[in-house]
């Protein structure tokens, strides 16, 4: 039953899928991927690498394309560092409602109808996110019509932050939103991708992004999942990284009652430098999943991974963190980390992170903890004048919040706090 469910799922998502685009590179990419689509299962239990993840109720839903989304209101959704703005309405590009790009330094390109080729765009669109064994990657890439592509130009810092807003609006639609970052070597931006659903009835959102890092350059990713209290969030975030390249990302997961984030990290050149902090924050009967892969194929590589996660209620949180070492990547330093919190007796963490080492001059070590909050923790706030309830709710936010405040936009920063405080009744942020 479960097969059959899946099978109609993929269908769903093909639906309307066709080998098209006005460059012949960009038909032929999408035709690739819609013949391995075809050839695909969508996961299931059964699968490895989604065992604790049940993807049934999703395949269940009666799900279409959007339809036209109108007139939306994205100013709640403003960042006030934000020097450009792209928004996606159902995974649609909106250029009437995005801003700030003439003057900002990118070069962004709307992968729809007529747009000026380069060789920057058929070099990376659809080669960093790979395809072959991943059905939702195929799916998206076989269904993307209208990506859009940002090129920050050789040597350029671009200041202010890029806000790429994804509004999800139309409950049972299911939407492909696709993005292409590339940073030209000795470049320098921050890019905030932001999730966000404001209708109550459930869809899926299946995006896609790619991030291409070149020599010497710096890529800082701010990745926010927001979404409706009843959608299902599928996303790949893949990254390659160049020589002496540096690429650092920050990942937020609150909304959404089922979300998978695959985030993949390519070294393609020595001397590289990784960073991903990671935070999953759930409730009633949430499910958050995140599969990262840090892929050191070369020497000289550093990266430093920690991911928490904050599970009340009947919530399940799944993290599984694999870091690979291939033959010849000496000098190596690698860390990972995963701490979890349990604040119900019925909430539920199944955590794994994996080292695979294939070079022998290497400096790697991971771990992973799963508990409750500290009975030591609590009796010291109480000591000094705190109820137990407050003593709890204010050891919950701070195990919580020491991962926002990492991030470089103070308000995002707020806006993420005043939701931790929501959830967990910490303490007020003046």
């Amino acid at each position: 039953m479960a097969a059959q469910a899946s099978g109609s799922f993929l269908s769903t998502l093909l639906a309307g899928a066709a080998p098209g685009g006005a460059r012949q590179w960009l038909k032929q990419l999408r035709a690739n991927a819609l013949e391995r689509a075809n050839a695909l299962s969508a996961p299931t239990t059964r699968d490895e690498d989604w065992r604790f993840t049940d993807l049934t109720p999703l395949y269940r839903l009666a799900l279409h394309a959007p339809g036209e989304s109108g007139a939306v209101d994205v100013e709640a959704h403003r960042i006030a560092e934000a020097g450009s703005r792209l928004v996606f309405v159902n995974g649609a590009f909106r250029e009437d409602l995005s801003e700030g790009i003439g003057g900002s330094g990118l070069e962004v390109v709307r992968l729809r109808g007529e747009f000026a080729d380069a060789a920057w765009l058929s070099a990376h669109l659809g080669q960093i996110a790979a395809f072959a064994q991943d059905a939702f990657v195929a799916a998206n890439t076989a269904a993307m019509s209208d990506a859009v592509a940002v090129r920050v130009p050789r040597g350029v810092t671009i200041d202010k932050p890029l806000h790429c807003l994804f509004l999800n609006t139309e409950a049972n639609a299911v939407s492909h939103p696709r993005l292409l970052v590339v940073a030209e070597s000795g470049s320098d931006m921050l890019f905030v991708e932001d999730h966000i659903g404001t209708v109550d009835g459930a869809y899926c959102a299946n995006a896609v992004v790619e991030i291409a890092v070149a020599e010497n350059a710096e890529v800082r990713h701010v990745r926010l999942q927001r979404e409706g209290k009843a959608a299902y969030h599928i996303g790949t975030s893949a990254a390659s990284v160049a020589r002496d390249g540096r690429y650092r990302c920050w990942s937020v997961a609150m909304g959404a009652r089922l979300s998978r984030h695959n985030a993949n990290v390519r070294q393609d050149g020595e001397g590289t430098h990784f960073e991903m902090d990671g935070l999953a924050l759930l409730g009633t009967r949430q499910l958050a999943d995140t599969h990262s892969f840090i892929d050191h194929a070369r020497a000289h590589g550093t990266s430093r991974q920690m991911h928490k996660c904050v599970v009340a209620d009947g919530a399940h949180a799944v993290f599984n963190g694999r870091i690979l070492v291939r033959e010849g990547a000496q000098q190596t330093n690698s860390t990972q980390e995963s701490r979890n919190l349990l604040l119900s007796d019925k909430a539920r963490v199944d955590t794994k992170p994996q080292l695979e080492i294939f070079a022998d001059d290497v400096k790697c070590a991971h771990g992973a903890t799963v508990g409750q909050l500290e009975a030591e923790e609590v009796f010291y706030l109480r000591s000094r004048g705190l109820a137990e309830p407050e003593a709890r709710n204010l050891l919950t936010y701070a195990f919580a919040a020491d991962m926002v405040v990492r991030i470089p936009v103070p308000s995002v920063v707020r806006a993420l706090q005043a939701r931790i405080i929501e959830r967990t009744g910490g303490p007020e942020i003046p």
